[in-house]
């Protein structure tokens, strides 16, 4: 197997683990398959119901780090260690209004850079900083109920780039629903309450069940302390990438990371950390044959956020009208480059 191919390998499993928001309208499950939270424990009297109230013209700055050790070994007895890690910020809002009392915001990746420690192979430090790169403005809308459940998305301009790989893309517009974007319960629920949230995720064009169970530690006014455990499986399955020549397909996959969130009812994203560790076996045949790939990781996420919350009706509409301006501009730029090409 060339560096190349082995490289890709791992980046693909880096996206099952890390890249978990808005969604591609082919994956946005959550609002098509009935409620996708159910209730374990309803926790401890006195009970309320926990929903989101965004105010319109709401924005959210976030910057998310991923860090991650990987160790691969090939059936040849190779083995090799890589810490790579990317680091993105990310805007989302300003919120507006959406249908049936929803809540509809731009989430886009104003930069998007890659950690690379030292002593890493310089071929995969220019790999991950070409992929972090090609990021940069690359987002779209969602939108969601006041529980967090999507009910609607779309791409932006930026992302339909030619130059823009579609399966990084969906791996990044999968992104971030574990941890920036809690689920709620419909039941009232109180202190000590669990939930499990379930997800049906589309990665690099491998299907993935995810479930999150969230713990609610603690309610102050409308701010959430929340543990989250959180499991991912996906059964054996293949997938090709004809412009590359490559066949992955995987015999195994798991993942298993726990972290705590501190979420704002008034906010578009949270405040998280999580850790936790993954397995998996990937096939990988070219041209030169095939190869099998044992991989084991574990890795750590952090988001920060700061968060702007419409104080003013004013506010809220000068920052509505600059949401607009912006997409007609975009749509704009994007007819005059199709007019060059």
């Amino acid at each position: 197997m060339t560096k190349q191919i082995f490289v890709r390998a791992l980046i693909l499993m880096s996206a099952l683990l890390v890249l978990n928001g808005c969604k591609d309208s082919e994956t946005a499950k959550d609002a098509k398959k009935g409620d996708p939270a159910l209730v374990l424990d309803a926790g401890q009297e006195p009970r309320e119901p926990l929903r989101y109230k965004i105010a319109h013209g709401t924005t959210t700055s976030a910057t998310m780090d991923f860090g991650i050790a990987s160790l691969a070994t090939t059936e040849r007895g190779a083995a090799l260690a890589v810490t790579p890690g990317v680091r993105l910020h990310i805007m989302s809002g300003p919120s507006l209004e959406g249908k049936r009392g929803s809540t509809r915001f731009d989430v886009r990746i104003t930069k998007a850079e890659a950690i690379v420690p030292e002593g890493v192979d310089p071929a995969v430090a220019q790999d991950l900083n070409k992929s972090a790169s090609v990021l940069n403005n690359v987002g779209g809308w969602v939108e969601v109920d006041n529980r967090g459940i999507i009910q609607r998305t779309e791409l932006n301009e930026a992302a339909k780039r030619a130059d823009v790989p579609v399966r990084l893309l969906v791996m990044i517009i999968n992104a971030r629903t574990s941890l920036a974007r809690v689920i709620l319960p419909a039941e009232p629920v109180g202190a000590g309450a669990r939930w499990d949230a379930r997800k049906e995720l589309v990665l690099y064009g491998f299907e993935v069940t995810q479930v999150d169970t969230y713990t609610l530690v603690e309610k102050v006014g409308d701010e959430l302390k929340i543990n989250v455990q959180i499991q991912q499986n996906a059964l054996p399955q293949t997938v090709t990438f004809d412009e590359e020549g490559v066949e992955l397909s995987v015999e195994s996959f798991k993942m298993n990371a726990a972290g705590d969130v501190i979420a704002n009812l008034n906010a578009l994203e949270t405040n998280a950390s999580a850790s936790g560790e993954s397995t998996g076996v990937i096939n990988v045949k070219t041209v030169d044959g095939t190869e099998k790939v044992e991989i084991d990781r574990a890795f750590q996420v952090r988001m920060t956020v700061t968060y702007d919350l419409a104080e003013t009706e004013a506010a809220a509409a000068e920052a509505i009208e600059g949401a607009k301006a912006t997409q007609d501009a975009e749509k704009a730029a994007a007819k005059e480059l199709e007019a060059q090409e």
